[in-house]
């Protein structure tokens, strides 16, 4: 009987335990799009959140809005960065959290999504979860992340992706080398690491089209190719192929677009692509 209540205490200890989750937005003149992502993280059913956010010295009115939600966010600041990955490393050194998670002023996150992380990422050192894609404000497609194929290109959706704290102290931050596929250099580093990954079979997180990747997408898809020979120079010529497999798959798709034959982007996404994407 007694063993049975110390069995009991455990478990409901174990129940209640909540890691401290830190999340970092960071922005720069985002004044359009930012109070949204603000909301989506205040708003979390998860309670215990670490907001931080870094503004790269915003001439709008970003720093505004931040200021009026101030009392619940940890820490802020407004200075200027030198681009994407130095400011999310200022970001992540003020984390004080079990658990890291990146959302940019462009995105915000469904209302259960921490929750969701905490759920599943267990005793995993990466959780990612579906990613919802808008265009023109409208809901376009659900894409599936798969860390199985980072060998070949980007395959998890950033916004959805978690990491235990402790990955970032043994292995580091963003690498301020990479401009467009930063995110790509560091789940690589990850990976080739031997930090485990788990996949959380829900939407996530949700994200508009024309991102900064979007609109680079040759020097996106030029840095990933850098990034596979650094770290797995023997397939040189393997990811050489692949690189322009991938050019022309873009600019595929961006002539289809223009020519309307969006039945035929659908199919190849939802019955050829190696990610499952699917169609609200």
């Amino acid at each position: 009987m007694f063993l049975a209540l110390i069995l009991v205490a455990n478990l409901k200890y174990s129940v209640s335990y909540q890691p401290l989750v830190s999340i970092v937005t960071i922005v720069y003149n985002g004044e359009k799009h930012l109070e949204q992502t603000i909301k989506s993280v205040l708003n979390q059913t998860y309670s215990k959140i670490e907001y931080i956010i870094i503004d790269g010295g915003s001439t709008d009115k970003s720093p505004e809005i931040i200021q009026k939600y101030s009392n619940s966010i940890a820490y802020w600041i407004s200075e200027k960065d030198n681009g994407v990955s130095d400011a999310f490393n200022k970001g992540i050194s003020k984390a004080s959290g079990d658990i890291i998670g990146l959302i940019n002023a462009d995105d915000w996150y469904e209302e259960t999504a921490v929750e969701k992380v905490i759920n599943t990422i267990e005793d995993n050192d990466v959780a990612y979860g579906n990613l919802r894609y808008w265009k023109n404000e409208r809901k376009d497609m659900i894409v599936e992340g798969s860390h199985i194929y980072l060998n070949r290109e980007m395959t998890l959706n950033h916004p959805t992706v978690f990491i235990k704290s402790y990955c970032y102290k043994k292995l580091g931050g963003f690498n301020k080398d990479y401009k467009y596929a930063m995110d790509y250099e560091l789940l690589v580093r990850l990976l080739v690491n031997n930090c485990s990954f788990i996949h959380i079979p829900f939407t996530i997180a949700n994200m508009r089209w024309e991102g900064i990747s979007d609109k680079q997408w040759r020097n996106a898809c030029l840095e990933v190719l850098l990034i596979k020979n650094k770290y797995w120079p023997e397939k040189k010529n393997e990811n050489k192929i692949y690189y322009y497999k991938q050019i022309n798959a873009i600019k595929l798709s961006k002539f289809l677009h223009k020519i309307r034959f969006h039945k035929t982007i659908k199919f190849y996404r939802k019955y050829l692509s190696p990610l499952k994407k699917r169609y609200d």
